[in-house]
């Protein structure tokens, strides 16, 4: 069984998701022995932003590509074969002003390939990356689960559950902690559910994974 553990808070040691994401992967690991576990530190080694350049896998086999283009595709290409090789990802993801990291997404814009994580047909799009199973930790200093307005607000959780959900992954599950920037009672009130949160979200997707491999 694959791993991929992806972490892309920029406040190092301070980070609660990175904390999360440990604990997350401590458990799974702990459970599942034989686990072989990959890294990507998007804080630390981020893919650059999509450009002219790096828009080069999306070009036809018979295109020119410049050596520029040619290093953007190699990088492209790890990212999203790594991606594919996974059967469990273990997604990092605080919120930054009302959405994700750009570094996070930064890394969706390479693994978001036509004809390798979905494929357009004559019915609508269809996701080719099923079978997985993503666990998101994801933190909050506010409170946005508790209300309609709140929700309304964040573009995290819901854009993560959106695109994995277009790429055929169907088990997303979200370990959050909000409110932890609302004093140290709800940081410790955040942070113990988060822990209960992945005792159920650890289970669930073994069960998953089983089921799958079965």
């Amino acid at each position: 069984m694959k791993l991929l553990h992806i972490d892309s808070s920029v406040l190092a040691d301070n980070s609660v998701s990175r904390k999360l994401t440990q604990q997350i992967v401590g458990q799974w690991t702990a459970k599942h022995p034989d686990t072989r576990v990959d890294y990507l530190d998007l804080a630390l080694a981020a893919p650059s932003h999509l450009s002219a350049d790096s828009l080069g896998f999306r070009l036809g086999a018979s295109a020119t590509l410049s050596d520029i283009q040619k290093h953007e595709n190699a990088i492209s290409e790890a990212l999203v074969t790594q991606f594919l090789a996974a059967d469990v990802i273990v997604v990092g993801a605080p919120l930054y002003n009302f959405s994700i990291p750009s570094q996070l997404k930064a890394w969706i814009d390479r693994v978001a390939q036509a004809g390798r994580t979905f494929k357009y047909t004559e019915k609508g799009p269809q996701g080719l990356a099923g079978g997985k199973v993503v666990i998101v930790a994801s933190t909050r200093g506010g409170l946005y689960s508790t209300s309609e307005g709140g929700r309304a607000m964040e573009h995290q959780e819901s854009y993560l559950q959106t695109v994995f959900g277009f790429f055929g992954i169907t088990d997303v599950r979200i370990v959050r902690a909000e409110g932890l920037a609302m004093g140290d009672a709800g940081k410790a009130q955040a942070l113990a559910s988060a822990s209960n949160d992945i005792a159920v979200a650890t289970i669930a997707a073994n069960a998953a994974v089983v089921v799958q491999a079965a």
